[in-house]
């Protein structure tokens, strides 16, 4: 598994081997900060559904953004627009998850048909409950191609539980052993689990940023980014926790 740290500011890219950037964070960028950096461009959907109840800019916009900033660094991919089941979530929106997951699969349908400049553009899985996202394979149907790099939402708040991150990882394994997957916001204690490591490709995370906040320390310092990010590389899987509790 590849782990990319979550930054706030995009300069600081340059100084990590692989980054997670909100497209919210370079908008009114000017110049470039990538290095020779490989990063992935979020859709900066959490902020988006929780401040402004859905998104501001149609997939047009964000297309024309990852098209401007696909030379920039080694950009390997983009997020596309998904909306968040969690229960808060759909508060939020007054939809349900049935909703959020046809609008996230309406939102990929046109980003894809934008001008992107080439970057891959990452589909989500979204759902709560495991049943929830094989469902959503079953409606992505044949846009979810052999092997592809996918991402898997709703987990993040889910962190200190890891053993349900590891029902939603497994439940989509029995269906589609082939993807690739990806877990936004997946951190240090659900990591642990060899379960998660095992079904994931990649993941993100900006815990480091929360955990320096609540220490009194510099929550937007590349030190404690670089810290939390050298402690997922060190991490030695344990069992799974349904296997531990059984």
């Amino acid at each position: 598994m590849q782990f990319f740290v979550g930054l706030h500011h995009p300069g600081d890219a340059r100084k990590f081997d692989r980054a997670f950037i909100s497209v919210n964070a370079i908008r009114k960028r000017k110049s470039g900060f990538a290095g020779n950096c490989e990063w992935i461009m979020d859709s900066g959907a959490f902020t988006e559904i929780a401040t402004h109840g859905g998104y501001r800019h149609p997939p047009s916009v964000y297309a024309a953004e990852i098209k401007r900033w696909a030379g920039e660094g080694r950009l390997l991919a983009a997020v596309a627009q998904d909306y968040m089941c969690e229960q808060h979530m759909l508060a939020i929106t007054g939809l349900t998850i049935d909703d959020h997951q046809r609008l996230t699969i309406e939102r990929y349908d046109d980003l894809i048909a934008c001008d992107t400049g080439g970057v891959l553009i990452i589909p989500v899985l979204q759902g709560y409950s495991p049943d929830d996202y094989v469902r959503h394979i079953e409606m992505y149907g044949d846009r979810l191609k052999p092997g592809m790099w996918v991402g898997v939402g709703s987990v993040c708040k889910r962190n200190g539980d890891p053993a349900s991150i590891e029902d939603v990882l497994l439940a989509i394994h029995a269906v589609r052993p082939d993807l690739l997957l990806h877990g936004f916001g997946v951190k240090l204690t659900a990591l642990q689990s060899a379960v998660v490591q095992d079904h994931l490709f990649t993941a993100d995370s900006m815990a480091w940023s929360y955990a320096a906040r609540m220490e009194g320390r510099n929550a937007n310092s590349p030190v404690e980014a670089q810290r939390y990010s050298d402690r997922i590389s060190r991490i030695t899987p344990q069992l799974s926790f349904i296997e531990a509790f059984a």
